[in-house]
């Protein structure tokens, strides 16, 4: 009876060991989910890379927009402070010119109540 039963689990431990181990079919196929998931994540990587590459441009060239929106607010205005600088000269200018006329007018009718 023990020489059967050490048999029997002997056999039990044989076909176990069997089915559990293996096969070089199952290891390739193991083998090539594996190379598949690498090649997979390799072109995730590199579009990740890509698309960040492709932000970072965008962001120099909205830094470079912004900056000439600023300048171009910045002489706007310094244009704006020149107008304002020459209607001002201008103003002072007519002002000086309506004295004289009214200077040469007062002369004017001096002259001629003489």
């Amino acid at each position: 009876m023990k020489k059967s039963l050490l048999a029997l689990a002997m056999m039990f431990i044989f076909t176990i060991s069997l089915i559990g181990c293996a096969t070089t079919g199952d290891l390739e196929k193991v083998q090539a989910q594996g190379r598949q998931t690498n090649a997979k994540a390799e072109q995730a990587l590199k579009e990740a890379q890509d698309a960040k590459a492709t932000a970072d441009a965008a962001t120099i060239k909205a830094a470079d927009a912004a900056t000439r929106a600023e300048n171009a607010a910045k002489l706007a205005e310094e244009r704006t402070r020149l107008a304002e600088e020459r209607a001002q000269k201008a103003e002072e200018k007519v002002q000086k010119a309506e004295e004289k006329a009214q200077g040469a007018k007062t002369s004017f009718e001096k002259s001629m109540k003489k």
